[in-house]
């Protein structure tokens, strides 16, 4: 008899794990085969685990459905309602038709699906904050607490408090944290969306007295003028309130529910400035012990929260990891470059917040002020900003001396330095740490080689990704904390080569659809809290993330629903841009930005842009199977490339408009260059790289395409040249001039401006996929046929990185022995065979092919073979 395949894993919903409190009625179900090729499958949902391991699924039992699984199952059963949770397995059977035994039970709850549900709960804040109190800064207006006392009886089954804020929101059940979330509910149009959270606190609460407090705050939903404070925007949708349901059902059955209203308690707390860009400062002297906890005594003199108008926008589940503290840094060095001023430096730039020790006397302020850069006498340089930002701690004081520790909750901060000030004595390495915060989105890739320059370029760039992987993907944390779009398609590989973004990015996509306009225009930034003019605000390398972000999640994940929810806000864009088309032209916007050669046209940046939508729209509507619109889209795609062309080919030269290195690249790119012309157009751009000293000369819209050109015509000798280099413009001039995160511009470190910004990071994608040769074929989806294709270049001497797709962990290792010849190691996850191709070095002959692969020949100077799951050694030349 035929071994059973070992039970499926990694199961998912929403592609999140065991999610608590989504809303979607229909999730989509995921899994990992663990072994074998999957032909069929069936999946078994039910009420509770007995059920589903007693063989009694009451809510869905799909049967056996033949086929080769799709990387999701949408869930088909009964109806969940509001608050329910769903237990769920999945078999599968192999290539030999034997079914694997049932995985182990992974589960999912269901939110407040309707507005009714949150049970006559309003929206709540203190008096001081509610209308018509004036949204100006108010300096003596303290952020409010709130709090709500109750008594529990009968032993407790389960509790669930959702909850929600205009602002920022801190809860606390009895006195502690309920979560690892930060800064929530996270950035949303908030004149159309709020995200609620769903906390699992039943362990947190006791039969007997209880307490739910939060703490408000209003994040970048209201960012007053402060004097003297440094702000990108200033901007109110209302004044911080806040929205919340506990409920708490005991196991006898009964169910006590709460709700915000008249009946909580409010009090000013010892926060006594929350400025979203310009710092947070705290009073601890203000501080109210037992606030959030049971007891009386402690809320003597509170008075009663204030009712105010619901914000007219939907109530949506967070269906995204949040943001959370991921590392904890210690100082590298404390230097006091002015009497009583100290520097501490935590040798690497982050996105997070510092923590501060302290002791010393009642009254006491200590000032935090974080900077990426110092000025020539080691003081913190903030020139960038305009004007300061910093946190400033007063302390309680303690007649024993007791250390006091405390950091900012209602804001962050991008720092490699922080500044303190006010100290009552000396400061060590231990006086302040740092926080590293950034939504918690899986890690899911990792690169290292041979080269220590190459693997520093790599670090460069996961650090600025994750110092912008919040809420939104920002383009910088200390400076402008927005959601600018191009980066979420141009430098993609760079965020999800190393984390798993399928939940994350789902929500990006909905805050450009939120962000859309009447007229199609999707603005450059999402949300978008300010109007910025028309070439930042209009630009379709920026407004078109609304196609290329979901197309992107689909060939990544195989993610069809937000293909489908989003297909007509695609639609309505690619409207707006025929709409500023001249024939099937585009040439509005920011053009190839931050580019050394500015001679490229705008008009070679926009249509390049708009070929890419429109080739992207016709794959889009072939997918979902609207066939006339796949045509029609083709066709649009057809026009845009020919008049691309005819507009900018410059026969006698062989080139592109003005012979820019962008202007090849992208044309290369398009695929509208001539067969006959390809080699000369691709020999115009090596030389032109070659005649700047191995330098790009190209910006951030360009660099992706120029890097895979190169790459896909067989020139990443080209590419190690120009990543190798360290004078400027280049990565290494980054590390060699001493950035420890990917800066804004290619000489950022010498010129000022920000010092942690993914805008360049494109080169991860040659690392992963170049370099080790990680890929999908072309016409894969969710890396169901895998291509491990290496470039040994320079020398190189070897290269390891791995990578988890949906269907498990694929990993390229490979080695040049000093005797000669070239080994490769390559781990392929079940179910998704791998084509590889193995280079061979002096023209050497295809090796046999190892156990556990088939030789399928050779092509040009490699051999070929196909690998299936496993590990397996391939050798060349030895």
């Amino acid at each position: 008899m035929a071994k059973a395949p070992a039970a499926p894993t990694h199961l998912r919903t929403g592609y999140l794990t065991d999610p608590l409190g989504i809303d979607a009625e229909r999730p989509d179900l995921s899994w990992r085969p663990a072994a074998g090729r999957q032909r069929a499958y069936r999946i078994q949902v039910a009420s509770t685990p007995g059920r589903l391991t007693g063989g009694e699924p009451d809510l869905w039992d799909s049967g056996r459905v033949a086929g080769e699984r799709g990387v999701a199952v949408p869930y088909a059963g009964h109806p969940l309602g509001s608050g329910r949770r769903a237990c769920w397995r999945v078999r599968v059977w192999d290539e030999d038709g034997t079914a694997s035994a049932w995985s182990r039970t992974a589960g999912w709850e269901t939110g407040l699906l309707e507005p009714a549900d949150w049970g006559g709960a309003r929206w709540v804040t203190a008096p001081e904050w509610a209308p018509p109190a004036t949204e100006e800064h108010d300096p003596d207006r303290a952020m409010p607490l709130l709090a709500r006392d109750f008594h529990l009886d009968a032993p407790l089954r389960r509790a669930r408090l959702y909850a929600t804020a205009l602002g920022v929101y801190v809860p606390t059940v009895n006195g502690r944290r309920i979560a690892a979330a930060e800064l929530e509910p996270g950035y949303t149009a908030y004149d159309k969306r709020l995200l609620y959270a769903t906390y699992d606190i039943t362990g947190a609460l006791r039969a007997g007295a209880n307490t739910v407090g939060f703490r408000l705050a209003g994040g970048i939903a209201h960012v007053p003028d402060v004097p003297g404070r440094y702000q990108k925007l200033h901007v109110s949708y209302g004044l911080p309130r806040l929205l919340a349901v506990l409920r708490v059902e005991a196991e006898d059955g009964s169910v006590t529910t709460l709700v915000t209203d008249e009946s909580w308690r409010t009090a000013p707390g010892p926060v006594t400035l929350s400025d979203w860009f310009g710092g947070e400062e705290y009073d601890a002297r203000r501080e109210r012990p037992g606030w959030d906890a049971p007891g009386a005594a402690a809320r003597a003199g509170w008075r009663p929260a204030v009712a105010v108008p619901a914000p007219d926008v939907a109530l949506t589940a967070r269906a995204h990891p949040p943001v959370e503290v991921v590392e904890e840094l210690t100082a590298v060095s404390v230097d006091e470059p002015q009497p009583g001023v100290h520097v501490v430096d935590f040798g690497v730039n982050i996105a997070g917040r510092p923590e501060l020790r302290v002791a010393g006397p009642a009254g006491t302020t200590v000032t935090l002020r974080p900077a990426e850069l110092l000025n020539d006498d080691g003081t913190v340089n903030q020139r960038f900003t305009g004007r300061p930002c910093y946190d400033a701690y007063t302390l309680r004081g303690d007649a024993a001396g007791a250390e006091e520790v405390w950091h900012p909750v209602t804001v962050y901060h991008g720092f490699r330095y922080v500044q303190v000030e006010g100290l009552p004595g000396p400061a060590t390495t231990a006086t302040v740490r740092a926080q590293v915060l950034r939504a918690a989105n899986p890690p899911a890739g990792g690169f290292d080689c041979s080269d220590e320059l190459i693997t520093g370029i790599h670090r460069l760039v996961d650090r600025a990704v994750q110092s912008n992987m919040y809420s939104v993907l920002t383009d910088c944390p200390h400076r402008e904390k927005l959601g600018w779009l191009e980066e979420t398609h141009l430098v993609f590989p760079a965020v999800a080569d190393n984390y798993d973004v399928a939940a994350y990015y789902r929500k990006l996509v909905r805050d450009m659809a939120d962000a859309q306009t009447a007229s199609g225009l999707v603005p450059g930034i999402a949300p978008e809290y300010t109007v910025f003019a028309d070439k930042f605000r209009d630009d379709p390398n920026w407004g078109g993330a609304i196609v290329l972000a979901p197309w992107l999640l689909y060939r990544r994940y195989g993610d069809t629903p937000t293909l489908r929810a989003h297909y007509p806000h695609m639609e309505r864009y690619l409207d707006h841009l025929a709409s500023r088309a001249d024939g099937d032209l585009l040439s509005h916007g920011l053009g190839d930005w931050m580019s050394f050669d500015n001679s490229t046209p705008k008009a070679v940046t926009a249509t390049y842009a708009y070929h890419r939508l429109a080739t992207a729209m016709g794959r889009i509507a072939a997918v979902l199977g609207r066939e006339g619109d796949a045509r029609d889209y083709a066709a649009l795609a057809d026009r845009v490339g020919r008049a691309f062309h005819l507009a900018f080919f410059d026969a006698g030269r062989h080139t592109y408009a003005t012979g820019s290195q962008a202007a090849d690249a992208l044309a290369l790119e398009l695929g509208v260059v001539p067969p006959a012309e390809r080699d000369a157009v691709l020999a115009h751009l090596v030389a032109a790289i070659r005649a700047e000293g191995d330098h790009v000369t190209v910006g951030e819209i360009a660099l992706p395409s120029l890097l895979r050109v190169l790459s896909a015509h067989g020139r990443d000798d080209v590419v190690h040249d120009l990543v190798t280099r360290t004078d400027s413009p280049s990565y290494g001039y980054q590390i060699a001039h001493g950035a420890t995160a990917l800066t804004e511009r290619w000489d950022g470190p010498t010129r000022g401006s920000s010092q942690n910004h993914f805008m360049l990071g494109a080169i991860q994608e040659w690392l992963t996929a170049s370099l080790a040769g990680i890929r999908q074929a072309d016409d894969s989806v969710a890396f169901d046929r895998i291509v491990i294709r290496p470039a040994p270049v320079g020398d190189l001497t070897h290269v390891d990185a791995w990578y988890d797709t949906p269907r498990g962990r694929v990993r390229s290792s490979w080695r040049r022995p000093p005797g000669g010849g070239f080994l490769l190691d390559v781990t392929v996850p079940s179910g998704a065979p791998a084509r590889v191709e193995v280079p061979l070095p002096g023209g050497a002959a295809p090796a046999p092919a190892p156990p556990g692969a088939r030789a399928l020949g050779a092509e040009g100077d490699r051999a070929v073979y196909e690998a299936g799951p496993g590990t397996t050694r391939f050798s060349a030349g030895e």
